[in-house]
């Protein structure tokens, strides 16, 4: 067992491996930390427990439960604030303006919804 000293990991440069394994979508930062406490997660097929550790999602392989963590950095998710009159669908045959209208010109790939969010009607 590392000293308080010794990470784990010994990329001190790194991000915090709980926000590498929430951003692959393995669970909230929370959970993962959970999962990290609990030594259910491998890095570079060494045991990490200690929380705070760093890693370079570039450089390492991550695992949870013996299962591979796929980091894929080219995945972008966005939220937006949809204006009034935009609907919240990828197209219209009606040519009315769409959410997809303010992400298509994202450079570098492809736009999919996840879905919409119900806001309180009470504002500002």
């Amino acid at each position: 067992m590392p000293t308080p000293q010794q990470p784990d990991v010994p990329d001190e440069r790194g991000d915090r491996l709980q926000k590498v394994l929430a951003a692959a979508g393995v669970g909230s930062r929370r959970a993962c930390e959970d999962l990290i406490a609990d030594g259910r997660v491998k890095v570079d097929g060494k045991v990490v427990s200690r929380l705070g550790s760093r890693v370079d999602p570039q450089k390492v392989t991550i695992h949870v439960d013996d299962k591979r963590v796929m980091l894929d950095d080219k995945v972008v998710h966005l939220a937006l604030n949809k204006p009034r009159g935009v609907l919240s669908t990828m197209s219209d045959d009606r040519n009315r303006p769409t959410v997809y209208d303010y992400v298509a010109e994202r450079p570098g790939g492809s736009s999919t919804s996840a879905g919409w969010t119900p806001t309180a009607r009470a504002c500002c």
